[in-house]
């Protein structure tokens, strides 16, 4: 397969799976209750996949590798989940009632990345990020990298040290890899999404860890296509483009545009099923959806040249009001 093929098949799965999740989102699923608090009794129902589909819309802006059509629909959605989430209000307010957790920083650095912003919140973590008592706080190694990386992309002051983080992975071991489960794998990922931004910065992946990966990306490739779990597929996808080995995705990106259904459903594996109720539906196939726009978005950005962090593509900065605890 050639490398236009390649971005074909990557525009074609991605833009499916982009307004697959509009078709959503626009008609009000995937919402909070209106008596939503800051406690979110279910943290992963609503809430992550907010910040998930600002994550996907969020780098389609940064990057400015899409189309018209496909640029629009990705503001739609991420104007939608800014609103679900007071436009910064619920992340503030979450924050300040929970200072050690970081899921408010996590959620907000994605509309953050795209433009919109909220001082108050920023101030905040400001704040929070000279605490000893913060960084100290434990976490995978893999969530730490995720903090910051968000920290770095909002502006915060940069304390940490990215060799000893990348180190205290699974992936900086890089130790036997077939001795790797499904859960470890996502580690991977994840901790190669948050070093390199998602492909913005890909000389912060230090040269080990990227000789690694170039051996042995393939041959995960291969097992996960085997037992078809396409949203573990779609993220070492983006890993071939973070690295910048985008032709070891080529029998990924033939077996996501296989699975992918008319409707641009992608299931997230070959046995939870794509029909029934539309608000199971997108909470069994939202996130492999998520995965497959942030997939073929790093992977024509790596082709093309794309933006890579500049502001094109991006709205205009919103800035939402302090809530009145912080006025």
């Amino acid at each position: 397969m050639t490398d236009s093929q390649i971005i074909g098949i990557a525009q074609q799965v991605g833009s499916r799976s982009l307004h697959w999740l509009h078709s959503f989102y626009a008609n009000g699923l995937g919402g909070f209750q209106e008596d939503v608090t800051t406690d979110l009794a279910n943290p992963n129902e609503i809430y992550k996949p907010l910040g998930e589909v600002a994550l996907a819309t969020g780098l389609l802006l940064r990057e400015g590798v899409a189309g018209a059509d496909d640029t629009r629909t990705a503001r739609q959605i991420i104007d939608l989940a800014w609103a679900e989430l007071r436009e910064g209000d619920l992340l503030y307010d979450r924050q300040l009632r929970y200072p050690l957790m970081t899921d408010p920083l996590e959620v907000y650095v994605h509309f953050a990345r795209a433009g919109f912003r909220h001082r108050a919140l920023e101030e905040q973590l400001a704040t929070l990020n000279r605490l000893h008592s913060v960084r100290a706080a434990e976490q995978l190694p893999s969530r730490r990298l995720a903090s910051a990386n968000a920290r770095r992309v909002i502006g915060l002051d940069q304390l940490e040290d990215w060799n000893e983080l990348a180190a205290a992975t699974w992936l900086g071991a890089t130790p036997e890899p077939w001795i790797i489960d499904w859960l470890t794998a996502y580690y991977v990922t994840h901790s190669v999404f948050h070093l390199t931004d998602w492909g913005a910065r890909p000389e912060c992946l230090p040269p080990h860890i990227r000789d690694y990966l170039r051996d042995w990306l393939p041959a995960w490739l291969d097992v996960w296509q085997e037992v078809g779990h396409w949203d573990l597929v779609g993220e070492l996808l983006i890993v071939a483009a973070c690295i910048g080995e985008l032709e070891q995705g080529t029998t990924g990106w033939a077996a996501l545009a296989s699975a992918q259904l008319p409707d641009g459903l992608l299931p997230k594996d070959a046995n939870t099923a794509t029909e029934g109720d539309p608000a199971q539906l997108l909470a069994d196939h939202g996130h492999t959806a998520v995965v497959a726009v942030v997939a073929a978005t790093t992977t024509l950005a790596r082709a093309l040249g794309g933006t890579a962090g500049a502001s094109a593509g991006a709205p205009a900065v919103t800035l939402g009001a302090p809530p009145e605890s912080a006025r």
